[in-house]
């Protein structure tokens, strides 16, 4: 995609959501009340009720997919790919800065090299117990204007990521569909695949907050599988080295066996290491795969586990 230099970044904002209609109607309300505004915002839902109160609007545009995180992203770049030089995907619960997007729009404007960018998360609600649009609103208050800097990173946080569509589309890049649900680690497996042909970095001028809202839940047996299984998917793929994802797998385990000795009520962590054990089993047996969590019920378990959009480190 060739772009006049004349012309404006022509920029999309993306929201995969599904079973959380009240969290993603609050936040879609909030984005058409800032003064930087997308040329398009499209959310992708599995279901028209998970879009409850927003069929109806002009300046959103619903479309349904299969429901899981990748799925629904790639559904979005599908659908903004004739007209979108910039897509950016956020969370149904992420809440940006009135600039968030002029300074995302600025950087890709000035730095030709970028394929993608994060912003700064001031909060995250998924490191307490979650957050409400309130103290969200008060956190982007305090924090002012920031700085400017631009850092180079190992990957975008999937809460809040600007993806450069015109390597996506050229090397027909997509979000992995083989990571199902809540897609642990998609992140990292994009970031690293667009990494071949630009530049990873952070903006910290370009600010928001996670709420990390606790609803939607899936089983935290599913979770916990997840952290053992995506990782050795994408060390096969080579989207992630063995040691980080050795690290990683370690982390998760060790955060899951100490949560459920300290009584941690936050999350499932008896769900979730059991998911760790299973899947170390599977692995051990040659037979781990990140699609075994759909054959997973839901039995009850001893503590609340964490929603759809909330399956980061």
């Amino acid at each position: 995609m060739v772009r006049s230099a004349s012309r404006p970044l022509r920029i999309s904002v993306g929201i995969a959501s599904a079973g959380r209609p009240s969290i993603l109607l609050e936040t879609v309300n909030y984005l058409a009340g800032l003064p930087d505004q997308p040329q398009r915002l499209i959310v992708c839902v599995p279901g028209i009720d998970d879009a409850a109160g927003l069929t109806d609007r002009l300046d959103v545009e619903i479309i349904i997919g299969s429901r899981g995180l990748t799925s629904q992203r790639n559904s979005i770049i599908r659908a903004s790919a004739a007209d979108t030089d910039v897509l950016i995907f956020l969370d149904d619960d992420f809440i940006p800065a009135a600039t968030f997007l002029s300074r995302m729009a600025a950087v890709f404007s000035a730095k030709s090299d970028v394929a993608i960018a994060t912003g700064e998360v001031l909060a995250d609600g998924i490191l307490d117990g979650g957050l409400d649009m309130s103290k969200a609103l008060q956190a982007l208050h305090t924090a002012g204007e920031g700085s400017d800097r631009v850092t180079d990173v190992y990957n975008a946080y999937g809460c809040n990521m600007a993806v450069r569509l015109a390597p996506v589309l050229e090397h027909a890049l997509a979000f992995d569909e083989q990571l199902p649900l809540y897609g642990w680690l998609e992140d990292v497996d994009f970031s690293r695949s667009i990494a071949h042909y630009g530049r990873s970095v952070r903006v910290e001028g370009a600010c928001g907050v996670h709420l990390g809202v606790r609803s939607g839940r899936q089983p935290g047996r599913r979770l916990g599988y997840s952290q053992v299984a995506n990782p050795v998917h994408l060390i096969r793929k080579g989207t992630m080295s063995k040691g980080r994802a050795i690290a990683q797998i370690g982390r998760n385990i060790l955060a899951n066996a100490s949560g459920l000795v300290l009584n941690d009520h936050l999350v499932d962590r008896w769900g979730r290491l059991n998911g760790n054990l299973l899947a170390l089993t599977d692995l051990l047996a040659g037979h781990v795969s990140p699609s075994r969590i759909l054959e997973f019920g839901n039995p009850p378990s001893r503590a609340p586990s964490p929603p759809i959009a909330t399956k980061r480190r």
